[in-house]
């Protein structure tokens, strides 16, 4: 036994001392694994800032059709995880925050409008009764400077509209036209956000995602015959107060090696990429 333990010694010692000794297959493959885990957890915190960027959209979208302040971000960060699988590629694990706003204003507006009672018949029946008034007119007008820009332009729409029909109706009974002036009158249609804000944060954070897979993910050096592929869920810790997701299903989201080094040689266009790129609903 001490024999061996010598030769063993002695071996461990001469063996590195040799003059233009190569490393090892088993050197070689720990300085790629180190290698892949480091360009993984890069594409880890891109993933995440993409999360967030979507987020980001969708809050400016709301903020851009509701009163001031009336938006608010749940504050929780996404998280990602990715793992390479040999034989299939590379798949990412992503953790998507609820997003919410910190009132229900906009959807109890929506019900009461579905039966005409809510702020947009309440406007055109204040500017009604303020007419002439200059104090009730001023008090409107402070009203109106607490609402959003959505809300005043649909309320606002019915008048419009009737002066733009009784305007058409003269021009056309005098020129047989209606003035190209009328059309253009038309206000700005609101933005559908407020019909399904999870839709549209799912939407914009998948949207993001994609670009994310076609903009860095040429580090992960994924072979034609893999996979690059990202599950996105929503966080089921969700706030007690926040408005609950009932549609938060998982979303797979994933691209062939072969098609990402097309777009990456430039065979293909960005357009066609994201065509390719499969979206799964489970």
């Amino acid at each position: 036994m001490k024999a061996l333990v010598t030769i063993l010694i002695g071996s461990a010692l001469v063996t590195p001392a040799v003059a233009g000794a190569q490393p090892t297959s088993g050197a070689r493959t720990a300085a790629e694994q180190r290698q892949s885990r480091y360009q993984i957890g890069q594409m880890e915190r891109v993933l995440e800032g993409a999360v967030e960027h979507g987020a980001a959209v969708t809050r400016d979208r709301l903020q851009a059709v509701l009163p001031p302040n009336q938006t608010s971000m749940s504050g929780e960060n996404a998280q990602a995880r990715g793992f390479r699988l040999e034989g299939y590629g590379v798949f990412f694990d992503v953790i998507v925050p609820p997003f919410f706003t910190e009132t229900t204003l906009a959807w109890t507006l929506r019900t009461l409008d579905q039966n005409d009672l809510g702020l947009d018949s309440a406007l055109r029946a204040l500017r009604a009764k303020a007419a002439g008034d200059a104090d009730a007119e001023q008090a409107l007008k402070r009203i109106e400077l607490q609402m959003g820009p959505a809300v005043l332009a649909r309320s606002s729409a019915p008048s419009t509209a009737g002066a733009r029909a009784a305007t058409g109706s003269v021009s056309a009974a005098s020129t047989g036209t209606v003035s190209a002036a009328s059309v253009d009158a038309q206000p700005p249609a609101a933005d559908p956000i407020l019909e399904d804000p999870n839709e549209a944060y799912r939407t914009e954070v998948t949207q993001a995602l994609k670009d994310a897979m076609l903009d860095h993910s040429a580090s992960l050096a994924i072979v034609p015959g893999d996979w690059l592929t990202i599950a996105a869920k929503g966080n089921d810790d969700r706030p007690r107060l926040a408005p609950a997701d009932s549609d938060a299903h998982t979303r797979i989201i994933r691209l062939r090696g072969s098609d990402l080094a097309a777009f990456l040689a430039r065979q293909i266009t960005r357009e066609e990429a994201l065509q390719r790129i499969e979206v799964r609903v489970f």
